[in-house]
C-alpha cells in the first residue's frame, strides 16, 4: 500500500482522536486533503476573531508550513505544507497541525502583527516580477548600441531579477534534495552574466518571470469571483425583531428572520421575497449581465446586489449554507497543481537535468566553446509544462464557475476527461426529486376531478409528507377552495380520514381502502393501465365508496433526457440506480432512453456501492451523480463524483464536481470543459517538448547561439501558456444552463435531422437496393426458423426503441424483420432496411461492457445484437457512421482539409472516397449542412440468404 493511500485513514484516526479529547475545546474537521495541502472546517472561527488571528500566527510559525489561507465568515482553514511521503512525516504534520489548533486560543500574538502581509505577498505585481527583468534588458540593449554602461550595472540587476529563480533552486535542493529546472535557469542566466553576455540573461528572465505572472494572474482570476462573493458575508445585514428594523452582523443572521434590505446593499442571506418589489444585479453569482426583477415569492441569493426597491426577504439559508457560501467553500478548496501529466511531465523534466548538465559540460570541454555549452543548459520542457499546465487547469475552473459548475480540483478534470460510464441516481438526479399530481381518475360520476381534488387535499391538509403536500399544492395550483374538516384522523402509513360535508372521507393507500372495505376491483377493470408505467396512486372514497383516484409521480427533470442523448452521442454509456421498485424504475428508464439492462432497481446504499465498484473492476471509468444521504457511499467509490449545490451536505462535501445551478446540463458542460482542457495540455506538452528536444540534440553537433537557445525555450513556454488561457472562452458547443429548448423545438429539430439524413441516404442507395433485392430468385427456398429463434429474434427487434440504436443493430433488426417473414426475399430487404435505419440512428456507439451480475436486467442492451457479414457485402458499416464534419472525415481518411476541399465536389467523391476509408465506407457530403454522410457499400455481391440465417443464428447465441 502506498503512503498516499493509507493516509486517508490516518487523516481519520487522529480527527476521531482529537474529537473525543477535545470535545470541551475546539472542535474541527478535515474536509478535504490532498498532499501538501489540507482544508479544515472550525466553526470556532466564524465567531472568534481573536482566535482566527491567533491561529493564522500560530500556524504560520510551522516549519513545513508554506501558506496559510484563513476564511472566518466560511470557517474554512486551508494550509499548504511540504510534502514528505513517508508515514511518519505525515503523521507528524497531522499532530503539529491539530495540535495547534487546540493551543492557538491560548497564545499571545505579537504586537502589531497582522497576516496582512502575507496577503499582499499573493497579489500579482507586474513592477516587482519585471521591473529588473525588463531594465535588464534595456540596459543590455543600450550596450549594444554602443553606449556607455558599466558592465557591473548591467551584471547587477540581471542578478537581482534572477533572485525568484535562484531562490526556487535553492528551496528544491534544500526541502526536496533534487535539482529542478530553475537550477537549470539559474547556472545558465549566472554563466551568461559572468561571461559578459547580458541580452540572453535578460531576455531569459523577462519570458520565465512573465509566464510566472500570466499564471499567477489567471489564479488571481479565478479567486476573484470567490473574493467578490466573500463582500457580502462578513457585512451587516437589517433584521425586523420584535418589530423593529436592528442591524447585526451577518454571521448573526438565523434562518426564519425577516431580513430588510435597502437599494445599494448586497442580499446577506438566501431566501423568499416576503414584501416589496426589487430589481436585483446577479452578475456576480449568475454571471447575468442583465438585472432581473423580484417581488413577493420569489427566490433570491446572498451575494446579489439590489440596484432599485426595498425588499423584505424570509430568511431561508444563511452563512456557509447560502449558495455564495457554497461557492467560496468550493473554489477555496480546489487545488489545481495535481494533475498526473503535470507530475508526470515535471518528473521527467527534473530526471533530465543532470543529463543536460552531462551534455552541456560535455559539448563545451570538446568544442571549447562555452556559449555552446551555455545553449544546452537554457533548453528544456519542463519550465513550459510548469506554468502551462496549472494555467489550464485555472482557466477551466474559472470558466466552470462562472457557469455555474463548481470542480474541486485539477485531478477531478483530469479523470472528468476519461470518464466512458456515468451512473445517476434517480430520485432528485434523474427527476425533479418530489411528487407532483398527474391526473385524478373518476370513479364516481357524481363527482368531478376538482371535486375529488377539494375533499383528497382537504383531508391531507397540515401533513408534511411529500405525497400529502403534492396533493395541496396542486389544489392551489387548480384553484381550487378547501374545505374544513369537521373530525380528523391520520393513520401512519395508512393515509388520513376526515368528516367532510357531513361524508367520511379517506384518503390513502389501497390498504387502507381494504381495511375500510371500499371495493378497488371496478378500478382495476375501468383502468388496467393505471399499475403499469412510473406512477403512483392515492385513493379517495366517501362513505365506503370510491370516488376517484389520484395518480402521482416524480416526473423527470425537463433536461434530463437531452441529456442522456448527449452523454450517448459523445460515447458515454448511461446507468440508474434507485431504491425505488422495479416497475417505477423501468418506467421512468424507458421514459428517458437508458437501456433496461443498465438499470438497478431496489438498492439500498450498499448496492449502490456494489455496482459502481464493480464497474470501476471491468475497466471502466465511472463517474456518479446523486444528492442524496444514501448516495454518498456511492459518490465516494466513484472515480469522479458529481452533486448539486441543493444536495444534502454530505453528498455535497463528498462531491467532486458540485452544480450550482442544479441542473444536469452542468455536467455536459463539466466533461466538455475537461475533455477540452487535457486536448490543451498534451497539445502544450507538444509544444514545449518537440522544440526544446530538437534544439538539444541539435546543439550537441552543431553551434547553437544562446539567445536562439533562450527564444526556443522560453518562447515554448509562453505559447503554451497562452494557449492554455484558451478554457476561458469554454469549449464552444455547450448551451448556457439558462436556455432550455421548447418540446415543440426540439421534435421539430429532430424531425427536420432525421427527414434529411433519410432523404439523403435513400436517394444513393435506391439505385443499389433495387438490383440487389431483384438479383435473388423469386422462389427462393424459405428458410426455416425454429421457435426458440423466433423468440429471440423478436425480443431483438422490441428492443430496438425509437430507432436509437447504431448501424450495427440497424441491420441486425432489419434481418430479424426479414427472418420472421420465412422468406429469403423479405431477409434480404429487411437487411437493407435495417441498414438505412441505423445510419440515420445518431447515437452512441455499442457498447459491449455491460455491467456483470446487474439485479432486474430483464433484457438484453440492444448493443449486444450484431451481424458480421462478409466483408463488403450490402449493410456492411463503420462502427462510427454518423455524419463527421469536413476536419473528422479528413483525419479518418489521412488527407488535408485542403484536398477533402478540393474533391467533395466532384462526381466522383463517393468512389473516390470509399477507396480511402480504412472500412470500404462511400461517403457524400451535403453543402447546406455542411456534413459527410455515409453510405451502404454495395461493391460485392449481396448475402444469400444462408448467410443471413447463419449470421442472425450466432447473433442471437452470443447473446
Amino acid at each position: 500500500m502506498s503512503v498516499t493511500s493509507a493516509v486517508v485513514p490516518l487523516i481519520t484516526k487522529v480527527v476521531e482522536t482529537h474529537s473525543i479529547s477535545h470535545t470541551e475545546h475546539i472542535h474541527y474537521q478535515v474536509v478535504h486533503w490532498v498532499p501538501g495541502r489540507f482544508r479544515i472546517r472550525i466553526p470556532q472561527l466564524a465567531r472568534d476573531e481573536d482566535y482566527a488571528l491567533q491561529l493564522k500566527y500560530l500556524v504560520g510559525t510551522l516549519d513545513f508550513v508554506t501558506e496559510v489561507q484563513l476564511n472566518p465568515a466560511a470557517s474554512s482553514l486551508i494550509v499548504n505544507y511540504v510534502h514528505q511521503p513517508t508515514a511518519t512525516a505525515i503523521a507528524m504534520v497531522q499532530e503539529k497541525l491539530f495540535t495547534a489548533i487546540q493551543q492557538a486560543a491560548s497564545i499571545e500574538v505579537p504586537a502589531g502583527w497582522t497576516g496582512e502581509a502575507e496577503k499582499a505577498n499573493n497579489e500579482v505585481d507586474f513592477v516587482e516580477r519585471l521591473g529588473f527583468p525588463v531594465a535588464g534588458l534595456v540596459l543590455s540593449l543600450g550596450s549594444l548600441a554602443g553606449l556607455p554602461i558599466p558592465p557591473v550595472l548591467i551584471g547587477g540587476v540581471v542578478f537581482i531579477g534572477a533572485i525568484p529563480v535562484f531562490k526556487r533552486a535553492w528551496e528544491a535542493i534544500q526541502k526536496d534534495r533534487q535539482l529542478t529546472i530553475d537550477f537549470l535557469d539559474g547556472l545558465a542566466i549566472s554563466l551568461h552574466t559572468v561571461t559578459g553576455h547580458f541580452f540572453a540573461p535578460s531576455f531569459m528572465l523577462g519570458l520565465v518571470e512573465g509566464g510566472e505572472a500570466i499564471r499567477d494572474m489567471t489564479a488571481r482570476g479565478s479567486e476573484r469571483a470567490s473574493l467578490d462573493l466573500l463582500d457580502c458575508l462578513s457585512k451587516t445585514a437589517f433584521v425586523i425583531r420584535d418589530g423593529q428594523i436592528v442591524e447585526i452582523p451577518t454571521q448573526d443572521v438565523i434562518v426564519g428572520d425577516h431580513v430588510v434590505v435597502y437599494p445599494g446593499d448586497q442580499i446577506p442571506v438566501d431566501g423568499v421575497v416576503l414584501d416589496g418589489t426589487g430589481i436585483i444585479d446577479q452578475c456576480k453569482l449568475t454571471g447575468e449581465s442583465v438585472p432581473v426583477t423580484r417581488s413577493k415569492g420569489d427566490e433570491v441569493f446572498a451575494s446579489t446586489l439590489l440596484v432599485d426597491g426595498t425588499l423584505t426577504i424570509l430568511a431561508e439559508r444563511v452563512g456557509n449554507n447560502t449558495r455564495a457560501g457554497v461557492i467560496v467553500n468550493l473554489m477555496q478548496a480546489a487545488p489545481v497543481h495535481d494533475t498526473r501529466v503535470e507530475n508526470y511531465a515535471a518528473m521527467v523534466a527534473n530526471q533530465m537535468v543532470v543529463p543536460t548538465l552531462l551534455i552541456g559540460t560535455g559539448v563545451g570541454i570538446v568544442s571549447g566553446n562555452l556559449s555552446r555549452a551555455i545553449a544546452l543548459l537554457t533548453l528544456d520542457f519542463g519550465t513550459g509544462i510548469r506554468v502551462s499546465v496549472p494555467t489550464t487547469i485555472l482557466s477551466v475552473l474559472t470558466y466552470a464557475a462562472r457557469n455555474g459548475v463548481l470542480i474541486r480540483s485539477g485531478r477531478a478534470i483530469e479523470i472528468l476527461a476519461k470518464i466512458d460510464t456515468v451512473v445517476c441516481d434517480k430520485t432528485g438526479t434523474l427527476t425533479i426529486g418530489h411528487a407532483g399530481v398527474n391526473d385524478i381518475d373518476v370513479m364516481d360520476d357524481r363527482f368531478s376531478k376538482e371535486e375529488i381534488l377539494c375533499y383528497a387535499a382537504s383531508a391531507e391538509k397540515g401533513l408534511t409528507h411529500p405525497i400529502a403536500e403534492a396533493i395541496v399544492h396542486h389544489a392551489k395550483d387548480q384553484n381550487v377552495a378547501l374545505k374544513e374538516c369537521d373530525e380528523w384522523e391520520y393513520k401512519v402509513g395508512l393515509g388520513a380520514a376526515a368528516t367532510i360535508d357531513g361524508m367520511q372521507i379517506i384518503v390513502g393507500s389501497p390498504r387502507f381502502m381494504k381495511q375500510e372495505n371500499v371495493d378497488l376491483d371496478a378500478y382495476d377493470l375501468r383502468y388496467p393501465d393505471a399499475k403499469s408505467g412510473g406512477q403512483s396512486l392515492v385513493f379517495v372514497a366517501a362513505n365506503g365508496t370510491l370516488l376517484g383516484v389520484i395518480r402521482y409521480s416524480d416526473p423527470p427533470r425537463p433536461e434530463s433526457k437531452d441529456v442522456i442523448r448527449e452523454l450517448k452521442r459523445m460515447g458515454i454509456t448511461v446507468h440508474m440506480l434507485t431504491g425505488d421498485v422495479t416497475r417505477v424504475a423501468h418506467s421512468i428508464a424507458n421514459n428517458l432512453g437508458i437501456s433496461p439492462n443498465h438499470v438497478t432497481a431496489e438498492a439500498f446504499p450498499e448496492r449502490k456501492v456494489e455496482v459502481v465498484k464493480s464497474l470501476h473492476d471491468s475497466g471502466r471509468t465511472v463517474a456518479f451523480c446523486g444528492d442524496g444521504i444514501n448516495d454518498s457511499a456511492a459518490l465516494a467509490y466513484a472515480d469522479v463524483s458529481i452533486s448539486f449545490a441543493g444536495a444534502t451536505d454530505i453528498a455535497r462535501e463528498t462531491a467532486d464536481v458540485v452544480l450550482m445551478e442544479d441542473d444536469l446540463r452542468g455536467l455536459i458542460m463539466a466533461i466538455k470543459c475537461a475533455r477540452q482542457a487535457m486536448d490543451i495540455i498534451w497539445q502544450n506538452t507538444a509544444i514545449v517538448a518537440v522544440p526544446n528536444l530538437g534544439a538539444l540534440l541539435s546543439g550537441i553537433f552543431f553551434a547553437l547561439d544562446p539567445i536562439l537557445a533562450v527564444v526556443i525555450n522560453n518562447g515554448t513556454a509562453i505559447l503554451a501558456e497562452l494557449n492554455g488561457l484558451r478554457p476561458l472562452m469554454g469549449p464552444g458547443d455547450v448551451a448556457p444552463l439558462g436556455h432550455r429548448l421548447t418540446a415543440a423545438e426540439l421534435a421539430e429539430e429532430e424531425k427536420r435531422l432525421q427527414e434529411h439524413a433519410q432523404g439523403h441516404i435513400q436517394g444513393h442507395t435506391q439505385s443499389h437496393i433495387q438490383p440487389a433485392t431483384t438479383s435473388i430468385d423469386v422462389v427462393a427456398e424459405t428458410i426455416v426458423v425454429s421457435p426458440e429463434l423466433q423468440a429471440e429474434v423478436q425480443e431483438a427487434v422490441l428492443l430496438n426503441d425509437d430507432s436509437r440504436t447504431s448501424s450495427h443493430n440497424g441491420s441486425a433488426n432489419g434481418a430479424a424483420n426479414g427472418l420472421m417473414q420465412k422468406s429469403a426475399n423479405a431477409a434480404v430487404n429487411g437487411t437493407v432496411n435495417g441498414t438505412v435505419n441505423g445510419v440515420i440512428s445518431q447515437d452512441n456507439a455499442p457498447d459491449h461492457n455491460a455491467v456483470p451480475n446487474l439485479e432486474h436486467c430483464h433484457s438484453t442492451d440492444e448493443s449486444d445484437v450484431d451481424l458480421h457479414l462478409p466483408s463488403g457485402r450490402l449493410g456492411q458499416f463503420s462502427t462510427d457512421t454518423k455524419p463527421l464534419t469536413q476536419r473528422e472525415l479528413a483525419k479518418r481518411l489521412g488527407l488535408s482539409s485542403q484536398l477533402l476541399t478540393r474533391y467533395r465536389s466532384k462526381p466522383t467523391f463517393t468512389e473516390w472516397s470509399m477507396g480511402r476509408d480504412p472500412e470500404g465506407v462511400a461517403w457524400s457530403f451535403d453543402p447546406d449542412e455542411k456534413y459527410f454522410y455515409a453510405l451502404p457499400v454495395t461493391t460485392d455481391p449481396v448475402a444469400t440468404d444462408a448467410e443471413v440465417a447463419t449470421e442472425a443464428t450466432r447473433a442471437m447465441s452470443l447473446r
